[in-house]
């Protein structure tokens, strides 16, 4: 099935997305995108189901042909400030004051969303598998994210973040028993493990 382009023909849409709300350490990274009106890709879907190669090769096409695009992070001690909700509309709202037209219209994947600068908005369940733009934006996310905790991962090779990129693989609480925590683990997050 094709994603759609549109929620509207009558506005400016950004599509938005965020990743790492389940990560044990690292930022949470979130990404807005306008489309061009002629923008067509038919590899673009939600970023989960896609392979490394295919988002990594997608990203340059999403950067070049989308009208607007742009891509914010906050740290783990922000998360633990705010909680990972809050903190991931934060991410989204920072990227859409990041974007360099303004959107009439906002499109955010999930239920949640806190209101942005009296545009209206509409969350959508699953929606980075059903709208354009919420997928090219979970792309930009993931991609950012992936990149950065690879290179984290040079730093602190021991908890394997060049393959779980933070996430609560076996091989990562291990290393959180054996290591301890570092200054990028989230620790409002349960870290320690039997």
């Amino acid at each position: 099935m094709d994603l759609l382009k549109k929620w509207s023909d009558n506005y400016i849409e950004a599509g938005c997305d965020e990743v790492g709300r389940g990560c044990l350490c690292g930022p949470v990274v979130a990404a807005a995108v306008i489309l061009d009106e002629n923008f067509e890709q038919s590899l673009i879907n939600d970023s989960k189901k896609l392979s490394f190669k295919t988002r990594m090769d997608l990203d340059s096409y999403i950067k070049d042909n989308v009208k607007s695009f742009a891509i914010a992070e906050l740290p783990p001690s922000f998360i633990d400030e705010h909680n990972i909700l809050n903190a991931s509309i934060h991410a989204m709202h920072n990227a859409l004051d990041k974007l360099t037209i303004r959107p009439e219209f906002i499109l955010v994947d999930g239920n949640k969303f806190h209101p942005y600068n009296f545009i209206p908005h509409q969350c959508i369940i699953k929606g980075d598998s059903k709208f354009l733009s919420i997928a090219a934006a979970s792309i930009l996310a993931k991609n950012y994210r992936d990149k950065l905790m690879i290179e984290l991962h040079e730093e602190h090779p021991e908890y394997g973040w060049n393959t779980n990129f933070g996430y609560a693989t076996k091989k990562h609480q291990e290393a959180l028993i054996k290591h301890g925590i570092t200054k990028y683990h989230r620790q409002s997050f349960r870290l320690k493990y039997d």
